[in-house]
């Protein structure tokens, strides 16, 4: 038996499958998911699970690069907006149109985690990035510019 982390096996699977710059998006329980994403269910009743405990469990296994979300939630949600800045320090920020959240966006990332979350604006993309001091720790290896900075 798995002693720790995420038990889901399909979410668990999924995430050791990403990749760097692989997007998984973590969506409240009313998002449009597109018929042929990689969709993982995990809504049981409202809230549960709620947005915050699937993003903060997913954060502990993945290296996130970058964060999107729709340009309504620092404005719309500022304490999910602030919660997020304090779990995900170092990623880049970004915003979308609400719209392309729920379409390109939808259909540009790898998986869907559905969360019972009734949480407005509650649909986060994770970009995956790498573990720059592991990957570039090596001795002789030349660090590029852009992970200087986390090495």
């Amino acid at each position: 038996m798995k002693r720790s982390g995420i038990l889901n096996a399909e979410l668990s699977a999924t995430l050791a499958t990403l990749g760097h710059t692989d997007l998984l998006l973590v969506v409240d329980a009313g998002f449009p998911v597109p018929r042929d994403a990689h969709r993982i269910d995990l809504a049981l009743a409202e809230n549960l699970p709620d947005l915050r405990t699937v993003l903060a469990l997913i954060a502990d296994e993945l290296v996130v690069e970058g964060v999107v979300r729709a340009d309504d939630v620092p404005s719309h949600n500022p304490r999910l907006d602030s919660w997020l800045h304090e779990r995900f320090t170092g990623a880049e920020f970004t915003t979308r149109p609400h719209a392309e959240v729920l379409g390109d966006l939808a259909r540009e990332a790898k998986a869907v985690v559905r969360t019972g979350a009734f949480e407005p604006w509650g649909n986060i993309g994770l970009y995956c990035g790498v573990d720059a001091p592991r990957w570039f720790g090596g001795e002789g290896v030349v660090v590029p510019e852009q992970y200087a900075s986390k090495v």
